[in-house]
């Protein structure tokens, strides 16, 4: 059996802004980092809003919020652990991951009420 692969991930100091903010734009993507802001979790349990999402997809999703410096994706035993880099987003952007994750938390935060009431 071979070793878990360990994938790159950015410096803080390589963390953008625009980065965070493309990664965070994604519903899917956003509703992964809500998922870990309570701490960390098995890749397995960690999914997207919709539980159709292919495989393919939730790990191309992974991939752009790893790149972006928003979640750390590392070896855990046979599967993975991801984390939000909380730490590395505060001190780069300090109360943006909050902003936006409370943002989406929020009922107004799904658009336009254009039901007329």
């Amino acid at each position: 059996m071979r070793a878990p692969v360990e994938l790159p991930h950015p410096e803080r100091d390589e963390i953008s802004l625009t980065g965070v903010l493309f990664a965070l734009s994604d519903p899917e993507r956003l509703a992964i980092a809500q998922q870990l802001r309570d701490g960390p979790l098995d890749m397995a349990a960690c999914h997207p809003s919709d539980p159709n999402v292919p495989k393919s997809t939730k790990s191309h999703l992974m991939k752009v919020l790893r790149e972006a410096g928003v979640i750390r994706n590392e070896p855990n035993g046979r599967g993975r652990l991801l984390t939000l880099r909380r730490d590395d987003l505060d001190a780069r952007f300090p109360g943006l991951l909050d902003t936006i994750v409370d943002a989406a938390e929020r009922p107004e935060a799904s658009g336009p009420d254009t039901t007329g009431s």
